[in-house]
């Protein structure tokens, strides 16, 4: 209800009377002041529009000046011709950024982490109570933006915003799909920089169709990761010699381990296949490149006893650990 009330309030800045859109979205104007109340996805989107075109502002009020209706379809426009979603990011930030100087967005990288950062120059809302529903607002409209672009699921590595853990602190999971901080020095949006490769999978005809009913895009998730497979593979390459379970790896990516299953088998694959990856690849390296007994190679790559690691081995490259280091250092000389 939090986000009710800064949209009333931004209708108040006006001089306006928020009841009209309230009606719209069924929501009671006695719930409003009541802040244990809750609204549906489908509310949200409901009052979202009806108040960006009463108000004829996208923005809701949050900026100097208005964002006309068709501010944010003319960002998705200027991004959707960039060959991957690095490029079309780094245009929203600078195409955003000649939109107010309120806030300022960037994109940044080292290779490994892409950031977005959000920089406050002036308080949104001119009074500052619709700061919270501001950030929140441009960094879930950006995430959604950029999973809707690249047709995939966007795992955040860190959500942070500088102000205190608010009263509906809960609802943020819902919103961003990763851990969120409270209390940081700036918001950021923090994410896998493997991502910023990825080509843009829309056109235009899908553009037109998307901004028919844009408004999801802010609270809907994305159920495919086209990243997921390299993900996991990277989380069990860390520590090959590890058990990793279904459950363990799923909660470290922020999903249920059902979900974690269906969406590998859909991308043609199963944690079982990429654990006997990522245990034959380490077990080939140590074979050829050290001298440690065959015992000790079964135990690196997450094997009880060796004699299960050389059936396994076997079924993997058709040799056993022995003929292979062998051959390798046939080779060499």
């Amino acid at each position: 209800m939090a986000f009710v009330q800064a949209i009333v309030h931004a209708y108040a800045l006006r001089g306006m009377d928020a009841a009209q859109v309230l009606q719209q979205a069924h929501i009671a104007p006695q719930d409003v002041s009541d802040a244990s109340q809750r609204i549906t996805a489908a509310q949200m989107e409901l009052l979202c529009e009806g108040a960006m075109r009463g108000l004829d502002d996208e923005a809701l009020g949050w900026f100097e000046r208005r964002l006309p209706w068709g501010s944010y379809g003319m960002l998705v426009r200027a991004s959707i011709t960039a060959p991957d979603l690095g490029l079309a990011l780094a245009r929203w930030c600078r195409h955003h950024n000649l939109l107010t100087d309120t806030v300022a967005l960037a994109l940044q990288s080292d290779g490994a982490q892409a950031v977005v950062t959000l920089a406050e120059q002036s308080p949104p809302g001119g009074d500052g109570a619709l700061r919270e529903f501001c950030m929140v607002s441009l960094l879930r409209n950006l995430h959604g933006v950029a999973c809707w672009l690249i047709d995939s699921r966007l795992p955040l590595l860190a959500v942070e915003f500088p102000f205190a853990a608010p009263a509906h602190a809960g609802v943020y999971p819902l919103l961003f799909p990763g851990p969120v901080r409270f209390d940081a020095p700036q918001a950021r949006l923090c994410f896998d920089a493997r991502y910023l490769v990825l080509p843009l999978a829309r056109d235009e005809a899908q553009l037109r169709q998307m901004l028919q009913r844009a408004l999801p895009l802010t609270v809907l998730q994305y159920r495919r990761d086209r990243l997921l497979v390299a993900r996991v593979r990277q989380l069990l390459a860390a520590n090959p010699a590890a058990a990793h379970d279904g459950e363990g790896l799923a909660a470290q990516l922020h999903l249920s381990v059902r979900t974690l299953h269906r969406q590998l088998r859909e991308q043609g694959a199963s944690l079982q296949q990429l654990k006997d990856e990522v245990r034959r690849a380490r077990a080939i390296e140590l074979l050829q490149r050290t001298r440690r007994p065959v015992k000790q190679v079964a135990q690196a790559v997450g094997f009880a006893s060796e004699k299960s690691f050389i059936r396994a081995f076997r079924g993997w490259t058709g040799q056993s650990p022995t003929q292979l280091r062998v051959q390798a250092q046939l080779g060499a000389g």
